[in-house]
């Protein structure tokens, strides 16, 4: 399995909405993604490691693929309309990572 993370860093002035980035741009992802996309999580960053730090993370979508071509495949044909719809929703450029999931025991 794969994990494809889309991360939004916190930074002063920017703007994120919350409203539409789970009633409707994460909905939407998940039709379009259909069943390649095997899981979604969406985190809310309410604080870093240190007391009173703020969290270096507005959001972190966390989605779920049984691999990278099966990902690529699923969001290639999609990947212009996803990518037009972060500016109605967050002015943040996100940080997009995809990783080989380890299941620990």
């Amino acid at each position: 399995m794969i994990r494809v993370s889309v991360l939004y860093p916190m930074k002063e002035g920017t703007r994120f909405d919350w409203t539409y980035y789970t009633g409707t741009h994460i909905p939407m992802v998940g039709r379009k993604l259909g069943a390649a996309l095997k899981a979604v999580s969406v985190e809310r960053g309410l604080a870093g490691g240190a007391p009173g730090s703020p969290a270096p993370f507005v959001a972190i979508a966390n989605l779920t693929f049984d691999s990278v071509p099966a990902f690529q495949a699923a969001f290639g044909p999609h990947a212009q309309e996803i990518m037009g719809d972060i500016p109605k929703y967050t002015s943040i450029e996100p940080i997009i990572q995809i990783s080989d999931v380890q299941e620990g025991s």
